[in-house]
């Protein structure tokens, strides 16, 4: 059985063309190339918000962008170097690390200028919903260029994440913890080695926060967050889209004899 094609680099202009009339809906995965403990991939934030956005993209409509991995984060300087993101919550109070792999950082002005002109794009590419998740940082920097882009544009901007995220259950809300463990379990479980981490509860797993993943993660939790979060989004999104559609007709002219 074919798998209905939903990645925009995938597409021909056929393709595209038909997914955009029947939903112009453009998701955006914030990903990064950062340490998620030892036993999570290096790119586990794009891996998720894009997995997650092509099980919706197929549920709903719409067009999912290539990840875009680099970011804003934290940034320290300790001893004449630079340390970013978990590189400074890697223990608590102990002085910052540089942790393998990390290579993702982008300062916060130059990122949204980033944004700024993908959306930009997209609009001009007919989009009229666009959808961004991923990467905590990446994501606040979006939402705040949510009204702007709003109010110039006329498009409505959405990210996954709820007002109460405290069940444990939404998308990508720790930092290699039980939450994006389990989502990763779920979605690509042939790149999770748990197997990686000290059995030892009494040790913590570096550069993990929250929920200890050894004890709280499992394929399981993450389908259970996956398909929570899949028919809330897919309900705001065919929402929002039944209220543009209904802007526009009111925006027609009247019919006239």
């Amino acid at each position: 059985m074919s798998v209905e094609p939903v990645l925009y680099a995938e597409l021909t202009p056929r393709q595209f063309r038909a997914r955009l009339a029947a939903a112009p809906i453009a998701y955006l995965p914030l990903g990064t190339l950062e340490w998620h403990g030892e036993h999570l991939p290096l790119g586990s934030d794009g891996i998720q918000s894009q997995g997650f956005f092509i099980g919706l993209a197929r549920r709903v409509g719409g067009i999912v962008l290539p990840v875009l991995f680099a970011g804003p984060d934290m940034r320290q300087d300790h001893e004449g170097r630079e340390y970013y993101g978990m590189d400074i919550l890697s223990y608590p109070d102990a002085p910052p690390q540089q942790l393998v792999g990390s290579a993702y950082w982008m300062q916060q002005e130059l990122f949204e200028q980033v944004l700024d002109s993908i959306v930009q794009q997209l609009v001009r590419a007919g989009f009229r919903i666009v959808v961004a998740h991923g990467h905590a940082p990446s994501v606040c920097a979006f939402l705040g260029r949510k009204i702007d882009w709003e109010n110039k544009y006329g498009i409505r901007v959405l990210t996954c994440w709820r007002e109460d995220e405290s069940d444990g259950f939404g998308i990508q809300t720790d930092h290699a913890a039980a939450n994006e463990t389990s989502l990763v379990m779920a979605l690509r479980p042939d790149l999770v080695a748990m197997e990686n981490l000290d059995p030892d509860p009494s040790v913590p797993p570096l550069g993990v926060g929250g929920d200890d993943p050894r004890v709280h993660a499992s394929a399981e939790r993450g389908r259970r967050s996956i398909s929570m979060q899949a028919e809330r989004m897919a309900s705001l999104l065919k929402q929002t889209l039944a209220e543009m559609q209904k802007g526009d007709s009111c925006d027609e002219p009247p019919d006239r004899d």
